[in-house]
């Protein structure tokens, strides 16, 4: 359809279909492919593609003698837990009639100089270790320091011997 003194028309009053144009220019025909190019890095010169390996501070010359270079840092592992504070705490809590309390302090204390100057983790168990010994020395002391001095009275004596008599007479 044409309209007199205007552009072809479609049917339905539409432009006709006009392919677009590619924007990477002309395409080559299925089956065929147009040769490989370089690409082009409009930043780069050709001769230079690489910097110069000096740009990386790298020496020319090896040190001097008595010099060395000093290699890179790697993965340092850390130090583990002090085994002494362990054992410290373990046998603080655990006490077996107050030996435990004497080897927690023992222990505790070792361990506290230990990780100190080896940088070892495990100095909180150490100090729960000493101190945890620290009491039961205590408690240790303050029954041998009532044995002594009340249990060599008279009346406590009583009160014992008849506590005693009557458990037995129970059993």
């Amino acid at each position: 359809m044409t309209t007199p003194g205007g552009p072809e028309k479609g049917p339905y009053d539409q432009q006709p279909y006009v392919e677009p144009q590619s924007p990477y220019g002309e395409q080559a025909p299925y089956g065929q492919q147009p040769p490989y190019q370089e690409p082009q890095h409009p930043y780069m010169d050709a001769q230079a593609q690489y910097p110069d390996p000096q740009a990386y501070g790298q020496p020319q010359q090896p040190y001097p003698y008595g010099y060395y270079q000093q290699g890179y840092g790697g993965y340092m592992p850390q130090p583990g837990t002090n085994g002494l504070a362990i054992a410290s705490m373990i046998v603080g809590i655990i006490w077996i009639y107050w030996l435990g309390s004497l080897l927690a302090v023992i222990f505790g204390h070792i361990a506290l100089s230990q990780t100190a100057r080896t940088g070892q983790q495990g100095r909180g168990m150490a100090i729960a270790g000493v101190v945890l010994g620290w009491v039961g020395l205590a408690i240790l002391g303050a029954i041998i320091v009532w044995a002594i001095f009340i249990a060599d009275d008279d009346a406590f004596s009583e009160i014992m011997r008849t506590a005693f008599t009557g458990l037995r007479a129970s059993l």
